[in-house]
């Protein structure tokens, strides 16, 4: 069954065709990086008028680069939220116009619950069992689902303010590195000793699965503004792995602790700061050591796309969630229906 993914959910357009739920056929994605580096992050109403620019072609080479055209599809899946709602409503209206031009079904799907189960996607191993941890970090969200199957997911935990994405931008615009910052910030933090200087691990230690960035950004610009010179390039490297190992002390400690506190046997972690070469490694060495099985998403699925938002839509419309007896589907009349009791 081949089902055909949108994604529009923030500043990527993407499209991509699935088989089966797991097989790959074609994934494209027309990044705006370039257009909101100027700003520093991303302008809600210039990505909104950049989705319209791009579905057609966006989805013309998924078709061309998988070899189909749409009479060779069983299915559409659309991201529904969360989101910013001018994009989310670009690729929203394409899917259900094409819907109603092919007669095909429509599905919406949770553009969290897309980032951790990318990890079925990922044909070089094994798919994570059920239950597991999921850790979905990224510019937007920073949260620790408990996963107990398709469509069924619940939060343990989530920031209390900033994402760990967003914190990185942000720490890299006071570093005068540039956008994304979490990147910038990944590539001149590597080699270098994160233990020069020492900032904060905020709520590592409390209750709960809960964090919090804000008060590590807020270290960091005190440190630069009390240096009383703007910071050298050695300097810029060593505050950035700083505030590289505290954000990655945090994710890793919170999520190691619902893994325990969950009794599972596999871990989950995506989105886009999943693919932050720190997180990957200490929280591998962290899986290691209590005997869980770590599943990073790729790299090519950490950033938003459109392979995820068909992987998952291929369950709900053939799979284990295809006869489930509750409002996941994306009618004509709602624009936005989450497609789970968890999102």
């Amino acid at each position: 069954m081949n089902v055909l993914g949108i994604e529009s959910s923030c500043d990527e357009t993407a499209a991509a065709v699935v088989s089966d739920g797991r097989h790959i056929r074609s994934s494209i994605i027309w990044s705006q990086v370039e257009v909101h580096a100027p700003y520093g992050g991303v302008v809600p109403e210039i990505a909104s008028r950049s989705h319209l620019q791009a579905i057609v072609p966006v989805v013309r080479q998924a078709l061309a680069q998988a070899d189909m055209t749409l009479d060779d599809l069983d299915g559409l899946a659309v991201t529904i939220g969360p989101g910013l709602v001018g994009a989310l409503l670009v690729g929203v209206q394409f899917a259900k116009a094409l819907a109603l031009g092919t007669g095909l079904p429509i599905v919406g799907v949770n553009h969290i619950e897309a980032h951790f189960m990318a990890a079925f996607l990922d044909e070089s191993r094994e798919p994570p069992r059920f239950p597991f941890v999921a850790l979905a970090v990224s510019g937007g969200h920073s949260s620790l689902f408990r996963v107990d199957g398709f469509g069924r997911f619940s939060l343990l935990g989530r920031t209390l303010d900033d994402a760990a994405g967003e914190a990185f931008d942000k720490a890299a615009a006071v570093l005068g590195l540039p956008y994304p910052g979490g990147v910038a910030i990944d590539r001149v933090a590597e080699g270098r000793n994160p233990d020069t200087i020492r900032f904060p691990r905020s709520m590592i230690k409390e209750a709960g699965f809960d964090m919090s960035f804000s008060g590590l950004k807020s270290a960091l610009r005190r440190h630069v503004e009390l240096l009383g010179h703007p910071p050298s390039d050695d300097e810029v490297a060593d505050i950035a792995a700083a505030f590289r190992e505290a954000v990655v002390d945090v994710l890793v400690a919170r999520t190691m602790a619902a893994a325990g506190a969950s009794n599972v046997r596999d871990v989950v972690i995506a989105g886009g700061v999943a693919a932050n070469r720190r997180l990957r490694a200490r929280m591998g060495d962290a899986a290691a050591r209590a005997g869980i099985s770590l599943h990073a998403v790729p790299l090519a699925l950490c950033a938003d796309n459109a392979a995820m938002v068909a992987g998952l839509g291929h369950q709900y419309l053939f799979g284990s969630l295809a006869d489930a007896d509750c409002p996941r589907g994306l009618s004509m009349d709602p624009f936005i229906r989450m497609t789970a009791t968890g999102g």
